[in-house]
């Protein structure tokens, strides 16, 4: 292998791609369960990791062999995974704590878990590449550009499809909304 290597040339094919996933698919498993300590966000974050793999092939190259590549993919999507946990986590704390000092009863209203799962299922109803879209600007944290770049699309679709979404999840999530509108009124 060279130095620097096109990925593609190691899974052009479905069947080369098989090999590679029986290959190293148990023990990046095990690696995953390692950050995780839960066998199915390990094999959740694997599957992630070869899809990744599959679907960016032509434009990845790896300075390493295939192995060390995908240790080092599912590592860094397992330390991503727990960052985001953490953060969500800390949000929710301090939306607690803000909630518990203005003396609101929000809880009478809905629990956070329940909107976070109502924003999960909205999400999950946008088309495919509408879904990709949103989730590499919100969850990811990626410039439009850098979305455009990596789907391989204009900066103006990407525009229009978080337009979109946003459009698509406030009419989804409108009944939250206006709960969220009287408590701020009233405070």
């Amino acid at each position: 292998m060279t130095q620097t290597q096109n990925i593609s040339f190691l899974v052009s094919d479905k069947r080369k791609f098989e090999e590679i996933f029986k290959l190293h698919y148990s023990e990046l498993c095990s690696f995953a369960y390692n950050f995780t300590n839960d066998l199915e966000d390990a094999e959740e974050t694997v599957q992630d990791v070869f899809y990744k793999l599959w679907s960016n092939k032509e434009n990845l190259e790896i300075k390493t062999s295939i192995r060390a590549y995908l240790f080092s993919s599912v590592k860094n999507s397992c330390l991503n995974k727990k960052k985001h946990i953490e953060i969500r986590e800390q949000y929710k704390e301090h939306n607690e704590k803000e909630l518990q000092n203005n003396n609101t009863n929000v809880e009478d209203f809905f629990e956070a878990s329940e909107l976070e799962e109502k924003i999960r299922t909205a999400i999950d109803k946008l088309p495919l590449q509408r879904k990709k879209v949103f989730i590499l600007s919100r969850y990811e944290g990626l410039k439009y550009k850098e979305i455009a770049e990596k789907l391989d699309i204009s900066v103006k679709t990407v525009e229009n499809q978080i337009s979109s979404a946003l459009k698509f999840l406030k009419s989804e999530l409108a009944e939250y909304l206006t709960v969220l509108l009287l408590i701020f009124l009233k405070l």
